[in-house]
């Protein structure tokens, strides 16, 4: 596997949305990466209890949503650890799996990586992996250079994505108030929750 280029798209996943699948192959092209694995988050210490949907469900939806790209691949590597989800502990134990000689690259947006220093062992996890911070065009990055100063040309680069003002949290508000989700989200996914009823009311 040396020699590799293999991104790591993490998230909740809840549910996954053509902003995450635009994000990850436009990261796959630019950044000449052989695959990206989609990681749906196990706990995530980030969200309160209960706030996440069951992981088999954003699981299934993430493999439906990816099934037709060859270069895309889901790992439930996240549910397999016991404790909460640190993406120093994921991208650990893929730099394990798949050798020093594999350049992982980390996709996540851009205001996430603005939260780094707040993450775990941040230090550790910007020099195991490339950060690749997904923007909307015309995004600000005066943050970014002041927070990471050093790291920001060594360890993240940018990629801006037009569509990611989808949201997963507007596709849930969405479905609640009976509104469409339709071009949001592959159909595949459309289906699934409409047949598990996810995100309606008591849901």
């Amino acid at each position: 596997m040396n020699g590799q280029r293999v991104g790591i798209m993490g998230g909740t996943f809840d549910p996954v949305h053509y902003g995450h699948l635009v994000t990850a192959e436009a990261a796959r092209e630019q950044f000449g990466l052989q695959s990206v694995v989609f990681v749906p988050s196990g706990r995530p210490p980030h969200k309160r209890q209960g706030g996440v949907s069951n992981f088999w469900h954003r699981y299934l939806m993430a493999v439906l949503a990816t099934a037709t790209n060859p270069f895309f691949e889901v790992s439930i590597l996240e549910y397999q650890r016991s404790g909460c989800s640190y993406t120093v502990d994921t991208v650990r134990a893929f730099r394990d799996l798949y050798g020093a000689g594999t350049e992982l690259f980390f996709i996540t947006g851009a205001d996430a990586i603005l939260e780094i220093f707040g993450w775990k062992q941040p230090e550790e996890l910007l020099a195991m992996c490339r950060f690749i911070a997904a923007t909307r065009p015309g995004y600000d990055l005066g943050q970014l250079h002041a927070l990471l100063g050093e790291y920001f040309s060594g360890a993240v680069s940018v990629l801006e994505i037009p569509v990611l003002s989808i949201s997963s949290s507007d596709i849930r508000g969405r479905i609640k108030r009976n509104a469409s989700i339709k071009y949001l989200l592959p159909e595949a996914v459309e289906a699934y929750i409409i047949k598990s009823r996810l995100y309606q009311d008591g849901s």
